[in-house]
């Protein structure tokens, strides 16, 4: 993971992912994809990790796709990668974002500045978004002739209405946090996404993490869909809670108005 696009931190249970590409708002280029999915890589594993929080310094979030590398992308053979998935089947492109969704801790994105295109997606593959109200959003990419392909299939259609993804994609126009939160796009807004998103992280790590990390898989793996299969893990994952270290703790600490000590899964 190359230091000069992003920098992990982490303390208290919490891990914080920067973008460090400040001067460029940090604009994705093809160190920035490797090293934003070699960071959610390390924190799927990473013990004693119970929460993330992502964030891009400067001012701005993340701009989307360095345009001036895209170009050289196409002679440079990293194009062609996107022809080469994970399991999960995302390319490298579409993996800045998915990869989030994979971390079985909740991620939380701070967005303020430019949050577009590829930046955008981004934030979608996390599970919360916190947004300055004066923050600039777009699903950007009709702006330059192209469509939105960095895992929103797997995201958007879970916060919009088909319409609401169609009129954002068709025209490119940028929205502000306060309408980006009306409509769905982000969580929340706050005059300060960062603090809010730190303020959350820590409530989230002072929770059991084994309930936590089954929350995020039951939802992953069932919304927004219903039926026989949901009701059947919810049952699968609450079964192995009931009665363990870390559920007695949860009620020890309700019961006796206390913070609880929880033990980490193994293996992060």
């Amino acid at each position: 993971m190359n230091e000069e696009r992003v920098r992990i931190s982490s303390g208290d249970h919490v891990a914080e992912v920067a973008l460090v590409r400040a001067s460029k708002h940090n604009a994705l280029d093809g160190e920035m994809f490797e090293s934003i999915t070699e960071a959610a890589r390390r924190l799927s594993s990473e013990p004693g990790i119970r929460a993330v929080v992502i964030h891009g310094e400067g001012p701005s979030f993340c701009s989307g796709i360095d345009v001036g590398w895209l170009a050289g992308a196409q002679t440079n053979g990293f194009a062609e990668r996107a022809h080469d998935r994970d399991g999960f089947g995302a390319n490298i492109f579409q993996r800045v974002a998915t990869a989030w969704i994979e971390v079985p801790v909740p991620v939380i994105a701070a967005i303020h500045g430019n949050c577009f295109g590829g930046g955008l997606q981004i934030a979608l593959g996390a599970d919360i978004r916190i947004s300055s109200p004066d923050a600039k959003l777009s699903v950007r990419e009709v702006h330059w002739g192209l469509v939105p392909d960095m895992g929103i299939s797997a995201t958007l259609p879970r916060l919009v209405p088909l319409d609401a993804a169609k009129e954002l994609t068709f025209t490119g126009r940028i929205v502000s946090g306060e309408e980006a939160d009306r409509c769905g796009l982000v969580t929340r807004v706050a005059d300060d996404p960062l603090s809010s998103a730190r303020e959350l992280a820590r409530e989230i790590a002072g929770r059991s993490p084994d309930a936590v990390r089954a929350a995020k898989k039951l939802f992953e793996s069932t919304w927004p869909t219903s039926g026989s299969a949901g009701l059947e893990l919810e049952t699968e994952l609450q079964i192995p809670l009931l009665g363990s270290p870390n559920q007695m703790a949860a009620v020890m600490a309700g019961v006796g108005n206390e913070p609880a000590e929880f033990t980490d899964p193994a293996g992060g």
